[in-house]
């Protein structure tokens, strides 16, 4: 602990002050949490746009390239598993920078692999350091979002979008003349340098602790038994349902990272550009959506507003899948794109008002396994069925989280913004 005290103060250096109850330390903690889940889009953009290139660097399959995704997935489920437990020793900040850093080195490996083999195994350590991020930052988020006591969790979510969007967009324009080793050791200084920086502010302020609202879930009386038993049996059970309309959508956002690029080349014979603007669509339409959702949960409420996003994202899936000229089918990932926006982020919110940063990990979990799970299984149903088919799972996921947001909207959530 005395080490960790030291990073800590290294971190924080001139800037840090006593914690304040005003809404300056807030706003500089919003903004420093905004540029690392930033931060997080613009690093995995990063990969994500160049896997087409990789792709055909270690010449692997389409099934062999799922396979390897699976190294992603495999140490991102596992970290997310047991980030909760390490935010509660070492504190969700800390953990969000570690592995902000951790992020940003891993990401120059993949282009370094000779063969799938290696690359799935380096994709292990990206995917530990995405995985342990996404839970920590969103374990901030859903205490400062209940300190601001406003529903700006969909704010978080945008700067991310907004981050993928501009890692794909400078994807878009490096990757005709870069390889891509050179355009990953490009990203990661970056990413490094504004670790350090958000680092310094995040460490800077105290966050005040909604203990209010947490003990809400929390049984009044002895373990197992009573009123308060069942009301937390209840809770962690509506924790899981909303990690599962995250894993529904999740599933598409990781599908169409990874694929839709390659979707565009393989199929409509784009180059590497245009399917990087493939991503740059989703991406684009993601960060729209989730800049006006503070405004649209206000206006129109929890359950509508995931049940209109999941069905625009289910047709909009549809055109991308099947259409048949370019044009059309960036028409269609950028409908799919509005309908995915605020829909991950509101589950995680209402998963972390009623169970804390368990809920946030619980949840994350589920539905970061539905966004990493999904690029593989996408690559074994490309093999058996073809790209197209394969990208209309993502649709049905889509409508299923409309379905099962419909089927709960009358439960009652105490911690409903």
């Amino acid at each position: 602990m005395p080490t960790l005290n030291k990073i800590r103060t290294a971190f924080a250096g001139p800037f840090r002050r006593p914690s304040s109850p005003t809404d300056l330390p807030l706003r500089r903690l919003r903004a420093a949490l905004t540029l690392f889940f930033a931060l997080d889009g613009f690093v995995f953009a990063g990969w994500v746009v160049r896997i087409p290139a990789i792709k055909e660097q270690v010449g692997a399959s389409a099934s062999a390239l799922g396979l390897a995704l699976l190294g992603v997935s495999a140490g991102a489920v596992a970290t997310m598993l047991v980030t909760g437990q390490l935010c509660r020793i070492f504190g969700a900040r800390e953990v969000t920078i570690g592995t902000s850093v951790l992020l940003s080195l891993s990401v120059v490996l993949p282009p370094l692999t000779p063969s799938a083999l290696t690359l799935g195994l380096v994709l292990l350590i990206f995917g530990v350091a995405f995985g342990g991020m996404n839970v920590a930052m969103n374990s901030v988020a859903v205490d400062l979002v209940a300190a601001l006591r406003r529903p700006v969790m969909p704010s978080f979510h945008a700067a991310y979008s907004l981050g993928a969007l501009v890692g794909a967009g400078l994807g878009g324009i490096l990757a005709p003349h870069l390889t891509p080793t050179r355009h990953l050791l490009l990203i990661a200084p970056l990413g490094l340098l504004g670790t350090f920086f958000a680092g310094r502010v995040l460490l800077s302020y105290e966050l005040p602790r909604p203990v209010p609202e947490r003990r809400r879930t929390r049984p009044p009386v002895g373990p197992g038994t009573g009123p308060g038993a069942a009301a937390a049996r209840r809770a962690g059970l509506m924790v899981g349902v909303f990690g599962l309309i995250g894993l529904c959508t999740a599933y598409g956002e990781g599908a169409l990272a990874e694929w839709g690029p390659l979707h565009i080349k393989e199929d409509l014979g784009g180059g590497p550009g245009l399917a990087a603007a493939g991503y740059a669509a989703v991406a684009l339409a993601m960060t729209v959506g989730r800049l006006s959702g503070t405004a649209l949960l206000e206006r129109l409420g929890q359950t509508r507003m995931l049940v209109a996003g999941g069905l625009t994202a289910c047709g909009g899936m549809l055109v991308a899948a099947y259409g048949p000229f370019v044009w059309l089918v960036l028409i269609g990932f950028a409908l799919t794109g509005l309908g995915l926006a605020n829909i991950f982020p509101v589950a995680i919110a209402r998963a972390g008002a009623l169970g804390g940063s368990n809920g946030v990990a619980t949840a994350s979990t589920l539905g970061y396994t539905g966004f990493l799970l999904g690029p593989p299984a996408i690559g074994f149903l490309t093999d058996a069925v073809g790209l197209p088919t394969a990208l209309t799972t993502v649709a049905l996921l889509a409508l299923l989280s409309a379905v099962i947001a419909f089927a709960v909207r009358n439960t009652s959530v105490r911690a409903d913004t």
